[in-house]
């Protein structure tokens, strides 16, 4: 039952993930209410709004989206990421570790994860929790672009606060 509630979840997304891939995300948007109207259990559908939301750089709808997916399915390693993400970015940093941590839990060791809790640290300005987690994320063979990220803000932050770039 379980499973084929699973697959019938994600069959209700696939046009919505077609309109995101496209970045038509107004048209997902109005999709994923269709869908939602049809079944307001489908975790994938609440997860695919706050991509939605967050890319039309609505961020507290992006944020409930998110924890309504994450009622529906508390394993949701992804909406719990992105749910990491969004609270960091409205400035709940207690909150985003919160999540990150959770994520972690589900899947220790997971890339995305590991960079959530790295960057909610480094918001909070905890730099010894932020390098522990950002070099467990690099440990991981990330993209290269993310990686470079990474990697500029583990150099930052080796230059110390108050001091410019280049003269540490």
């Amino acid at each position: 039952m379980i499973e084929r509630d699973d697959r019938e979840h994600w069959s209700a997304v696939e046009e919505a993930t077609e309109l995101l891939h496209e970045e038509r995300y107004r048209e997902a948007l109005v999709e994923l209410r269709r869908v939602l109207g049809e079944d307001p259990k489908n975790p994938y559908a609440f997860y695919f709004l706050g991509v939605a939301f967050f890319e039309i750089g609505e961020l507290e709808p992006a944020r409930d989206a998110y924890a309504a997916s994450i009622k529906l399915s508390p394993k949701y390693l992804g909406a719990r990421v992105a749910l990491s993400h969004v609270l960091r970015q409205l400035g709940d940093v207690r909150g985003a570790i919160r999540e990150g941590m959770a994520a972690l839990s589900i899947a220790p060791g997971d890339g995305d994860a590991l960079h959530a809790v790295a960057l909610a640290h480094h918001a909070r300005g905890d730099v010894a929790a932020a390098r522990k987690y950002f070099e467990a994320f690099l440990a991981t063979n990330p993209e290269f672009e993310v990686a470079v990220e990474v990697r500029g803000l583990l150099a930052e932050m080796d230059l110390g606060p108050g001091l410019p770039r280049g003269e540490a």
